[in-house]
Formats: structure tokens, C-alpha cells, sequence
């Protein structure tokens, strides 16, 4: 599991799209008993901070220590440095288990070993994830073409599974249906800018380069296809796959 986002973690913490209520209530539905879920990549807990509502106690894990600094505290949610693919959880621990815009980034064979030795028999794992932010059709082509072109050589080559909308992972469980979703905001270009700053490719374009991607040139036609101090309304797509043990 790779930890690209602690120097970013403070942008991230603010900026990252949260998750809609609707898609809680679709898990929910689904889940037989509510009394141990963990939240695995948690970054800023945003995930965990909602499951705590539900269920009786959480656990959160991460790599990144910076964006566990940042994460959402509450009484029933302990967050622990841990990698994926190895905890030190007991066996049949869990009712859900939950993975948010992470599990690309893990090694699938050993998560999901560790998945199958901590679920309960009833239990389930949800994978989550969210496309390429949409706006309008001007907008949307200043996206892509940053997105595809500006830094599309800086992502890291797991970014595939995410614009595959997480079809093509394995997924070694029975497989359960998810609505059709998304996450929408009313953003204005400060959010924006503010979300584009989170992408780690972003990061890896600064690093390499020493300059930020964000720059003159992107900023003055971003300026001109956003209309001074309005606001936008701003779409996610996102994508659920659920399962349950065979």
C-alpha cells in the first residue's frame, strides 16, 4: 500500500469529497448487525466518522500518520497505523468492512485474505469510489485536459482502476447490487482549485518538476470559464461494490 497523501493531508482533510447519505443508507439496509466495522484507508476518517453513528465500535486504519493526525475523533472509533494487508484484528470481528477511493493502492491477493479471516460469516465489505469531478461542458474539457494531459503522466499506473470505475479488480465475493449514485456540491473556484491540490498527481507533478501544475497559463483559462465569484454546481460520479462472503 502506498502512502501519497501525508504531505497533503491538511488540503485533503478539507477539500476531499464527502460521502452522501444516501449510499450510507444503501449499506445499511444490507447489513445484519451493527456492532464492528472497520474503515480501512481511512485518511481523514470522513467514513469512519459516519459508521460511528451507526455502529457500536469502529476502527480505522491507515498508513499515513499525518492523515490520521487529521482525522475525525470520536468516542467509538479507534484509529490505528496499520497497513491493509496485515492487522492484528481476531478472526470473524467484523460486520462491515469498508473501503473508500483506497483499494486500488493495495495488494489485492493479501487484503483480501485478511478480508476473509476478519469478516463475520454474515459480514460485508464495501468498496467505494469517486470519477472525475464534472461540471459543465467548458469546464469539463479544461478538466480532462488537465487531467489527461497536463498531469496524466504523473499518475501513478493504479489511477487505471479508478477510471475503470473499480470494474476491473478482483472482487472475490458474492457480489451484491448498488444503486447508480453521486456526490454534488455547489463549489466555488477556491474549492475547486482547493480539491485539484489534493490529487497526487499534482503532488508528483511538483515534485518532479519543482512548479505546480496550477499555474499561469491553466489558472487565467480556468479564470475565464469560471465566472467571477459564482458558484458552480460540481458531480462525482460515484461507485459501490458490495459483497458478502461465499
Amino acid at each position: 500500500m502506498k502512502d501519497l497523501f501525508s504531505k497533503q493531508s491538511t488540503q485533503y482533510a478539507i477539500f476531499r469529497p464527502r460521502y452522501p447519505e444516501v449510499m450510507y443508507h444503501h449499506l445499511y439496509q444490507l447489513v445484519t448487525n451493527f456492532e464492528t466495522a472497520w474503515d480501512c484507508g481511512t485518511g481523514n476518517g470522513q467514513v469512519a466518522a459516519a459508521l460511528a453513528e451507526k455502529f457500536k465500535q469502529v476502527y480505522a486504519t491507515d498508513i499515513s500518520p499525518k492523515q490520521l493526525e487529521h482525522a475525525i475523533q470520536k468516542e467509538n472509533i479507534v484509529y490505528e497505523k496499520a497497513a491493509a494487508e496485515q492487522t492484528i484484528f481476531p478472526d470473524n470481528l467484523f460486520d462491515l468492512v469498508t473501503v473508500a477511493q483506497a483499494i486500488h493502492w493495495f495488494k489485492f491477493d493479501e487484503f483480501y485474505t485478511e478480508i476473509k479471516r476478519v469478516l463475520k460469516p454474515t459480514g460485508l465489505i464495501a468498496v467505494i469510489g469517486y470519477g472525475l469531478i464534472r461540471i459543465n461542458d467548458t469546464l469539463n474539457a479544461l478538466i480532462d485536459d488537465f487531467y489527461k494531459n497536463k498531469v496524466g503522466p504523473f499518475w501513478d499506473k493504479e489511477r487505471k482502476y479508478i477510471d475503470d470505475a473499480y470494474k476491473t479488480i478482483p472482487f472475490p465475493f458474492v457480489e451484491l447490487p448498488s444503486p447508480k449514485l453521486s456526490i454534488q456540491y455547489d463549489w466555488g473556484l477556491e474549492q475547486f482549485t482547493g480539491y485539484l491540490s489534493t490529487w497526487s498527481a499534482v503532488q508528483n507533478y511538483i515534485d518532479t518538476n519543482g512548479t505546480s501544475p496550477l499555474d499561469t497559463a491553466f489558472m487565467s483559462a480556468l479564470h475565464k470559464a469560471w465566472p467571477h465569484h459564482s458558484i458552480q454546481a460540481v458531480e462525482f460520479p460515484l461507485y459501490m461494490r458490495i459483497g458478502k462472503l461465499n
